[in-house]
């Protein structure tokens, strides 16, 4: 089968989970015998435009490659270039010549891509998964207004509203225009029960939505830090620093855990890139203000995750939005680590509380610190939940479902929306 697989970013240059889970997704199907070629898109924080063409070499892989994409109205989710990228898109169609497109995400590509590779390619099947809610809310697709107001298009029919200068008509024509794009889709996959729900509510049938889980490549566990019964009071941040990453929450959780004289120790593993200088300055203070017991260790590769889980007792992913199926939680299950995490979302429901992990309400630092300085101080706690901990399915057999899905022959059960 001959596989063309879109994602909107390159984990070598941007680090994200999307990007990683599609990457690794392209190099199973060809591990599994397929031929698959992954495209990424890139713009102007990574790469520059090449004159006479849009592609660009990532490595000396003949079976990777980026397109420029750097003309792309982020609000409607619209590729404006339509003299350069459009006839290079179809150059691609045509040489190729897929079986199946994989799309991971339609940022910088535009909504337009599943219509021009339609119109170019028209027997050809399109599979798309969704990893988060870009399509639905015009605020990077967070599905938050602000960290404790949710969009209003999380309820069914319900207009998002998160841009102030958006006009609602615009809101709704941005809607109508990318709906009308997702009907050359033929079938979309969800990584978690939550996102599915949310796009069944917003007007997806849920026929064409297929639940597979996100999985990680092989790995051994990291070994636990230390023997049973000993202290299990170092936590451990992963991912890049956003303000929807809840970083900000978490530090202030670090200072009073320091106020109140808690022995524990916070790694965080991380960059900031291109985020706003006010949140920068502001998690540098925290990070001033909690020193030494939080320690910043910087930005990490996914091939980092086992040596860097190894000092770690306990995973915190404090998010203060939805999000859909964290990669990090992944990574820590993997490496038996219990997970802290906000009781929201598609973090609820990748972590069981009291059986796997524990769930804390969602921007709240005093609640947070709480339940920290309680996991600190009971290593029971701790060798109750990781022993209930159980790893992801491997990247192989997630990729083998995919495989079913796109030879027509899914049958995995489905869980009902959220």
């Amino acid at each position: 089968m001959r596989i063309l697989v879109f994602a909107h970013n390159h984990p070598d240059l941007h680090p994200g989970g999307t990007e990683t889970v599609a990457c690794e997704l392209a190099r199973a199907y060809r591990k599994a015998g397929h031929e698959a070629l992954f495209v990424a898109a890139t713009n102007h924080l990574h790469r520059e435009p090449h004159p006479g063409t849009s592609f660009q070499a990532i490595s000396d892989s003949g079976d990777e490659l980026l397109m420029w994409a750097g003309h792309f109205d982020r609000f409607n989710m619209s590729q404006i270039d339509l003299k350069a990228f459009v006839p290079d898109m179809q150059t691609l169609l045509e040489s190729f010549r897929p079986d199946v497109v994989h799309i991971h995400h339609l940022l910088l590509f535009g909504v337009e891509l599943p219509v021009l590779i339609r119109r170019v390619l028209p027997h050809v099947k399109i599979v798309m998964t969704l990893h988060d809610y870009y399509p639905i809310c015009a605020n990077d697709g967070v599905l938050m207004q602000t960290p404790d107001e949710p969009c209003a298009a999380l309820g069914a029919g319900g207009l998002c509203r998160c841009i102030p200068e958006a006009k609602p008509n615009d809101l709704r024509l941005r809607e109508r225009f990318i709906k009308t794009h997702f009907d050359a889709i033929d079938e979309f996959v969800a990584p978690s029960n939550f996102l599915r729900g949310v796009y069944v509510r917003w007007g997806l049938s849920a026929d064409r939505i297929k639940l597979i889980r996100n999985g990680r490549p092989d790995a051994a566990p990291a070994p636990l830090r230390s023997a049973p019964g000993a202290p299990r009071n170092v936590f451990g941040f992963f991912g890049n620093l956003t303000p929807w990453k809840g970083i900000e929450v978490l530090l202030q959780a670090a200072r009073i855990l320091n106020e109140r004289e808690v022995d524990f120790e916070l790694r965080v593993h991380g960059g900031a890139p291109f985020q706003d200088p006010d949140f920068v300055e502001r998690i540098e203070r925290l990070f001033e203000e909690t020193a030494p017991n939080v320690t910043r260790l910087g930005p990490y590769k996914t091939h980092d995750v086992p040596e860097l889980m190894g000092p770690v007792d306990w995973v915190v992913v404090p998010s203060v939005w939805w999000e859909n199926a964290p990669l990090v939680i992944a990574e820590a299950q993997q490496h038996g680590r219990p997970v802290i995490t906000s009781g929201v979302g598609g973090m609820a429901e990748a972590v069981c509380h009291g059986v796997d992990g524990l769930h804390v309400r969602k921007n709240d630092p005093s609640g947070l610190a709480g339940v920290l300085a309680a996991a600190a101080r009971d290593p029971q706690l701790h060798e109750t939940l990781a022993a209930n901990t159980r790893p992801p399915e491997t990247v192989a057999a997630v990729a083998e479902q995919y495989l079913r899905l796109f030879a027509g022959q899914h049958a995995a059960a489905e869980e009902p929306a959220a």
